[in-house]
Protein backbone atom coordinates (compact mmCIF):
# COMPACT_ATOMS: atom_id res chain seq x y z
CA UNK A 1 0.00 0.00 0.00
CA UNK A 2 1.28 3.52 -0.55
CA UNK A 3 3.01 5.50 1.77
CA UNK A 4 0.99 8.60 2.27
CA UNK A 5 1.70 12.15 3.83
CA UNK A 6 -1.43 13.34 5.53
CA UNK A 7 -2.79 17.09 5.84
CA UNK A 8 -5.24 17.42 8.02
CA UNK A 9 -7.16 20.10 7.82
CA UNK A 10 -9.06 23.15 10.75
CA UNK A 11 -12.12 22.55 11.58
CA UNK A 12 -13.52 22.59 15.48
CA UNK A 13 -15.17 20.05 16.22
CA UNK A 14 -15.50 18.21 12.82
CA UNK A 15 -11.87 17.56 13.33
CA UNK A 16 -13.23 14.26 15.16
CA UNK A 17 -13.61 13.33 11.87
CA UNK A 18 -9.38 12.96 10.91
CA UNK A 19 -9.47 10.39 13.98
CA UNK A 20 -12.39 8.43 11.43
CA UNK A 21 -10.08 9.03 8.30
CA UNK A 22 -6.97 8.23 10.26
CA UNK A 23 -8.27 4.28 11.07
CA UNK A 24 -9.78 3.79 8.25
CA UNK A 25 -6.25 4.36 6.85
CA UNK A 26 -4.64 2.18 9.14
CA UNK A 27 -7.00 -0.66 8.20
CA UNK A 28 -6.49 -0.64 4.43
CA UNK A 29 -2.38 -0.83 5.60
CA UNK A 30 -1.95 2.39 4.58
CA UNK A 31 1.57 3.78 5.71
CA UNK A 32 1.36 7.54 7.08
CA UNK A 33 5.19 8.55 6.83
CA UNK A 34 3.75 12.44 7.19
CA UNK A 35 1.57 14.89 9.41
CA UNK A 36 0.65 18.35 8.86
CA UNK A 37 -1.67 20.18 10.32
CA UNK A 38 -3.45 23.12 11.66
CA UNK A 39 -5.57 23.83 14.97
CA UNK A 40 -7.49 20.58 15.54
CA UNK A 41 -5.85 18.69 12.34
CA UNK A 42 -1.84 19.54 14.30
CA UNK A 43 -4.00 17.91 17.69
CA UNK A 44 -5.14 14.76 16.03
CA UNK A 45 -2.16 14.55 14.11
CA UNK A 46 0.16 14.69 16.79
CA UNK A 47 -2.00 12.28 19.19
CA UNK A 48 -1.40 9.80 16.21
CA UNK A 49 2.37 10.41 15.40
CA UNK A 50 2.84 9.97 19.80
CA UNK A 51 0.91 6.55 19.70
CA UNK A 52 -2.09 8.12 21.96
CA UNK A 53 -4.82 7.83 18.90
CA UNK A 54 -6.93 5.15 20.97
CA UNK A 55 -6.74 6.25 24.27
CA UNK A 56 -7.55 9.89 22.96
CA UNK A 57 -10.80 8.71 21.31
CA UNK A 58 -11.65 6.63 24.05
CA UNK A 59 -11.82 10.04 26.54
CA UNK A 60 -13.22 11.99 24.09
CA UNK A 61 -15.97 9.74 22.98
CA UNK A 62 -16.66 9.26 26.83
CA UNK A 63 -17.41 13.11 27.36
CA UNK A 64 -21.06 15.04 27.52
CA UNK A 65 -21.68 18.59 26.72
CA UNK A 66 -21.83 19.73 30.59
CA UNK A 67 -18.09 17.47 30.41
CA UNK A 68 -16.83 19.33 27.44
CA UNK A 69 -17.89 23.20 29.06
CA UNK A 70 -15.75 21.91 33.07
CA UNK A 71 -12.96 21.15 30.30
CA UNK A 72 -12.76 25.00 29.31
CA UNK A 73 -11.11 26.90 31.96
CA UNK A 74 -11.99 30.74 31.26
CA UNK A 75 -9.91 33.26 31.80
CA UNK A 76 -11.85 35.64 33.03
CA UNK A 77 -9.13 38.74 33.03
CA UNK A 78 -9.05 38.35 29.30
CA UNK A 79 -12.02 36.47 28.24
CA UNK A 80 -10.29 34.15 26.80
CA UNK A 81 -10.10 29.74 27.06
CA UNK A 82 -6.94 29.02 28.59
CA UNK A 83 -7.27 25.05 28.01
CA UNK A 84 -4.82 24.32 30.63
CA UNK A 85 -7.30 21.10 31.47
CA UNK A 86 -7.31 20.08 28.14
CA UNK A 87 -3.94 19.77 27.54
CA UNK A 88 -2.86 18.29 31.16
CA UNK A 89 -5.43 15.64 29.93
CA UNK A 90 -3.60 14.93 26.65
CA UNK A 91 -0.18 14.91 28.43
CA UNK A 92 -1.71 12.31 30.75
CA UNK A 93 -2.36 10.29 27.53
CA UNK A 94 0.69 10.98 25.37
CA UNK A 95 3.44 12.82 27.36
CA UNK A 96 4.87 15.77 25.60
CA UNK A 97 7.53 14.03 23.52
CA UNK A 98 9.62 16.24 21.10
CA UNK A 99 8.83 16.78 17.64
CA UNK A 100 12.09 15.15 16.46
CA UNK A 101 11.35 11.48 18.49
CA UNK A 102 8.49 10.85 16.37
CA UNK A 103 8.01 8.23 14.29
CA UNK A 104 7.08 10.34 11.71
CA UNK A 105 7.35 13.52 10.01
CA UNK A 106 5.13 16.06 11.60
CA UNK A 107 4.35 19.67 11.15
CA UNK A 108 2.15 21.96 13.22
CA UNK A 109 1.22 25.06 11.73
CA UNK A 110 0.34 28.64 14.14
CA UNK A 111 0.14 32.20 12.51
CA UNK A 112 2.10 34.78 14.01
CA UNK A 113 -0.02 37.73 14.38
CA UNK A 114 2.87 40.05 15.25
CA UNK A 115 5.00 39.27 12.32
CA UNK A 116 2.08 38.28 10.02
CA UNK A 117 2.95 34.75 9.20
CA UNK A 118 3.02 31.00 8.89
CA UNK A 119 5.32 29.53 11.41
CA UNK A 120 5.71 25.63 11.13
CA UNK A 121 6.82 23.52 14.03
CA UNK A 122 8.66 21.33 13.13
CA UNK A 123 10.61 20.59 16.18
CA UNK A 124 10.46 21.14 19.95
CA UNK A 125 7.70 19.44 22.77
CA UNK A 126 4.70 18.70 20.76
CA UNK A 127 2.14 20.12 23.12
CA UNK A 128 3.07 23.63 23.07
CA UNK A 129 3.20 23.42 19.19
CA UNK A 130 -0.30 21.83 19.77
CA UNK A 131 -1.18 24.34 21.39
CA UNK A 132 -0.19 27.11 19.65
CA UNK A 133 -1.68 25.89 16.36
CA UNK A 134 -5.30 25.08 18.27
CA UNK A 135 -5.46 29.22 19.86
CA UNK A 136 -8.44 30.06 18.33
CA UNK A 137 -8.32 34.07 18.32
CA UNK A 138 -10.95 35.78 20.82
CA UNK A 139 -11.64 32.04 22.07
CA UNK A 140 -8.12 30.67 23.18
CA UNK A 141 -5.06 32.43 24.87
CA UNK A 142 -2.51 33.31 22.25
CA UNK A 143 0.77 31.94 23.13
CA UNK A 144 3.51 34.47 23.22
CA UNK A 145 6.82 33.28 22.27
CA UNK A 146 10.10 35.01 21.57
CA UNK A 147 8.17 38.25 21.00
CA UNK A 148 5.61 36.45 18.89
CA UNK A 149 2.17 36.22 19.57
CA UNK A 150 0.82 32.58 18.20
CA UNK A 151 -2.58 31.73 17.49
CA UNK A 152 -4.45 29.18 15.39
CA UNK A 153 -2.81 28.40 12.10
CA UNK A 154 -6.29 28.43 10.21
CA UNK A 155 -6.17 32.09 10.12
CA UNK A 156 -3.78 31.94 7.23
CA UNK A 157 -3.36 28.29 6.47
CA UNK A 158 -6.22 25.71 7.19
CA UNK A 159 -5.00 23.46 5.15
CA UNK A 160 -1.40 22.91 5.01
CA UNK A 161 -0.34 21.17 2.62
CA UNK A 162 3.41 22.18 1.28
CA UNK A 163 5.45 21.20 4.80
CA UNK A 164 4.13 17.42 3.23
CA UNK A 165 6.00 18.28 -0.47
CA UNK A 166 9.27 17.70 0.94
CA UNK A 167 8.66 14.34 2.45
CA UNK A 168 9.24 11.26 0.41
CA UNK A 169 6.17 9.38 0.20
CA UNK A 170 3.47 8.26 -2.74
CA UNK A 171 0.75 10.59 -1.92
CA UNK A 172 -0.58 13.21 -0.40
CA UNK A 173 -3.69 12.73 1.45
CA UNK A 174 -5.77 15.95 2.29
CA UNK A 175 -9.00 16.19 4.74
CA UNK A 176 -10.77 19.56 4.35
CA UNK A 177 -13.41 20.17 7.03
CA UNK A 178 -14.85 23.20 5.74
CA UNK A 179 -16.23 21.88 2.49
CA UNK A 180 -19.70 22.99 1.31
CA UNK A 181 -22.36 20.28 1.06
CA UNK A 182 -22.19 21.03 -2.91
CA UNK A 183 -18.32 20.00 -2.78
CA UNK A 184 -18.80 16.47 -1.87
CA UNK A 185 -19.08 13.70 -3.79
CA UNK A 186 -22.44 12.62 -4.57
CA UNK A 187 -21.64 9.05 -3.34
CA UNK A 188 -20.85 10.19 -0.12
CA UNK A 189 -23.31 13.14 0.54
CA UNK A 190 -26.58 10.66 0.33
CA UNK A 191 -25.43 8.82 2.82
CA UNK A 192 -25.21 11.37 5.46
CA UNK A 193 -27.43 13.84 4.55
CA UNK A 194 -29.77 12.97 6.91
CA UNK A 195 -27.28 14.27 9.62
CA UNK A 196 -26.16 17.86 8.44
CA UNK A 197 -27.92 20.23 9.94
CA UNK A 198 -29.16 24.05 9.70
CA UNK A 199 -25.82 25.88 11.13
CA UNK A 200 -27.10 29.30 10.50
CA UNK A 201 -26.09 31.75 13.50
CA UNK A 202 -28.29 34.64 14.75
CA UNK A 203 -26.92 37.69 14.97
CA UNK A 204 -27.08 38.30 18.89
CA UNK A 205 -25.13 34.78 19.52
CA UNK A 206 -21.34 36.98 19.63
CA UNK A 207 -19.37 34.15 19.80
CA UNK A 208 -21.47 31.99 17.33
CA UNK A 209 -20.98 35.05 14.89
CA UNK A 210 -17.32 35.05 15.79
CA UNK A 211 -16.81 31.47 14.94
CA UNK A 212 -19.12 31.61 11.68
CA UNK A 213 -16.61 34.01 10.40
CA UNK A 214 -13.81 32.32 11.01
CA UNK A 215 -15.44 29.05 9.17
CA UNK A 216 -15.97 30.90 6.22
CA UNK A 217 -12.80 32.47 6.30
CA UNK A 218 -11.42 28.76 6.70
CA UNK A 219 -13.22 27.44 3.81
CA UNK A 220 -11.98 30.48 1.42
CA UNK A 221 -8.69 29.99 2.55
CA UNK A 222 -8.97 26.12 1.88
CA UNK A 223 -10.20 26.66 -2.00
CA UNK A 224 -7.28 28.92 -2.30
CA UNK A 225 -4.98 26.14 -0.76
CA UNK A 226 -6.49 23.37 -2.95
CA UNK A 227 -6.39 24.92 -6.21
CA UNK A 228 -2.85 26.14 -5.83
CA UNK A 229 -1.61 22.45 -4.55
CA UNK A 230 -3.91 20.32 -5.44
CA UNK A 231 -3.38 16.41 -3.19
CA UNK A 232 -3.33 13.01 -4.80
CA UNK A 233 -6.65 12.71 -2.94
CA UNK A 234 -8.95 15.05 -1.24
CA UNK A 235 -11.19 13.55 1.62
CA UNK A 236 -14.36 16.47 1.99
CA UNK A 237 -16.04 16.57 5.09
CA UNK A 238 -19.49 19.09 4.60
CA UNK A 239 -18.94 21.77 7.32
CA UNK A 240 -22.46 21.70 7.75
CA UNK A 241 -22.19 17.93 9.40
CA UNK A 242 -21.12 20.02 12.97
CA UNK A 243 -20.81 22.85 14.49
CA UNK A 244 -17.30 24.77 15.76
CA UNK A 245 -18.30 24.18 19.09
CA UNK A 246 -20.05 20.59 19.20
CA UNK A 247 -17.34 18.43 21.04
CA UNK A 248 -19.79 15.82 22.71
CA UNK A 249 -20.22 14.31 19.16
CA UNK A 250 -17.14 12.81 19.54
CA UNK A 251 -18.18 8.97 18.27
CA UNK A 252 -20.39 10.10 15.92
CA UNK A 253 -18.06 12.58 14.04
CA UNK A 254 -15.21 9.68 14.01
CA UNK A 255 -18.15 7.28 12.64
CA UNK A 256 -18.64 9.66 9.91
CA UNK A 257 -15.20 10.41 9.10
CA UNK A 258 -14.81 6.84 8.98
CA UNK A 259 -17.40 5.91 6.67
CA UNK A 260 -16.32 9.03 4.08
CA UNK A 261 -12.98 8.22 3.75
CA UNK A 262 -14.15 4.41 2.95
CA UNK A 263 -16.01 5.81 0.24
CA UNK A 264 -13.42 8.12 -0.80
CA UNK A 265 -10.37 5.88 -0.58
CA UNK A 266 -12.86 2.79 -2.61
CA UNK A 267 -13.60 5.40 -5.13
CA UNK A 268 -9.73 6.26 -5.21
CA UNK A 269 -8.51 2.57 -5.21
CA UNK A 270 -10.48 1.61 -8.22
CA UNK A 271 -9.57 4.37 -10.10
CA UNK A 272 -5.61 3.76 -9.32
CA UNK A 273 -6.18 -0.14 -10.41
CA UNK A 274 -4.36 -1.44 -13.56
CA UNK A 275 -6.82 -2.10 -16.48
CA UNK A 276 -7.54 -5.69 -16.94
CA UNK A 277 -5.96 -6.96 -19.95
CA UNK A 278 -8.10 -8.07 -22.52
CA UNK A 279 -7.52 -11.98 -23.68
CA UNK A 280 -8.43 -13.13 -26.92
CA UNK A 281 -8.27 -16.60 -28.54
CA UNK A 282 -5.89 -17.25 -31.02
CA UNK A 283 -6.70 -20.80 -31.98
CA UNK A 284 -7.89 -21.18 -35.18
CA UNK A 285 -11.59 -22.09 -35.78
Amino acid sequence: MPRVSLVLGAGGARGYAHIGVINQLCARGYEIVSISGSSMGALVGGVYAAGGLDAYAEWVGKLRWIDVVRLLDLHFSHGTIRGDKVFAKLESLIGNPSIESLPLHYTAVATDLSRQKEVWFQQGPLLDAIRASSAVPGVFTPVHKAGSVLVDGAVLNPLPMIPTVAVEADMILAVDLNAADDEVASEVLPGIRHLLADRSVRANQRVGVMLSSMEVLQSALSRYKIAGYQPDLLIRIPKSLAGFHEFHRATELIDLGNRIAARQLDVFEARSQPDTPQHTDDRLS
